[in-house]
């Protein structure tokens, strides 16, 4: 592989700028999958996701590894979420030759509305810190969270960064800061469900991974900045800017799939 390759210079770019966007809000995949798409058009759709998971992981692990150093995480709610997500992305996997998946564009689409009208419209939403939940509700709540958004990305996947936020900040009562950090470690959790199903099938191109997985990280460390400098009220605008984009694809999507 030849690294100075127009076409792998533009997939690290991509890497890296997801690797950023990721590390705030989620939502690096809109980045990174149609850039690998259109760099092998010709390649099994599988061995491109597999390539996007090995490369996204590092970027949110780094990601996940350096919030937990700067802010105090609320683990009793993390964990039960990671764990059930793990657990239900090889369900939603599962479901996919039962449930077509355009069948749940609108459903989708509807959400991404309600999230963004929501958030836009209560302009205190997610700025102060004041979870809602303790001992085995807490733990409940987690583990139906997190088993939720581990069956959507298993079964679709985007967004499911910034759903999470959402939910967070929603359902939790944290701030956008909290919920964006917490995130991670449950997309790591979704994330290494996937990777042990794409690697044992060698559904992915470990070589180009390794190397956008580097840019991913780069990208991860510049966000991460960004978010612990500027705060929740940064990521709350732009949690707002990839929700808006993530309408706008999800309605072209809809209106345009002819089955």
């Amino acid at each position: 592989m030849d690294a100075l390759n127009p076409i792998f210079l533009v997939l690290i770019v991509a890497a890296g700028l997801a690797g950023m966007i990721d590390a705030v809000v989620g939502g690096g995949g809109l980045v990174q999958i149609p850039a690998l798409f259109t760099a092998f058009p010709g390649q099994d759709p599988a061995t491109l996701f597999g390539t996007n998971k090995c490369a996204s992981i590092f970027g949110t692990g780094n990601a996940a590894w350096r919030y937990s150093r700067r802010i105090v995480l609320p683990w009793r709610t993390i964990l039960p979420a990671a764990l059930a997500a793990f657990l239900l992305s090889y369900a939603g996997a599962a479901v996919v030759d039962y449930l077509p998946r355009h069948a749940v564009r609108p459903l989708i689409l509807l959400l991404l509305i309600f999230a963004a009208v929501y958030t836009w419209q209560r302009r205190d939403f997610g700025q102060s810190h004041q979870p809602t939940h303790s001992g085995h509700r807490e733990w409940l709540y987690a583990t139906l969270l997190g088993g939720a958004i581990g069956f959507y990305d298993g079964f679709f996947g985007p967004g499911t960064g910034s759903f999470l936020i959402f939910l967070f900040v929603r359902f939790f009562g944290f701030d956008f800061l909290h919920a964006s950090a917490s995130s991670k470690w449950v997309n790591v959790a979704t994330n290494l469900a996937a990777l042990a199903y794409f690697v044992p099938a060698g559904q992915i191109m470990l070589s180009l991974g390794l190397l956008m997985a580097a840019a991913n990280i780069i990208g991860s460390m510049i966000g991460i900045r960004l978010a612990l400098r500027y705060g929740s009220g940064f990521i709350r605008q732009v949690f707002l800017m990839l929700a808006g984009v993530l309408i706008l694809r999800f309605a072209w999507d809809t209106l345009t799939y002819h089955g």
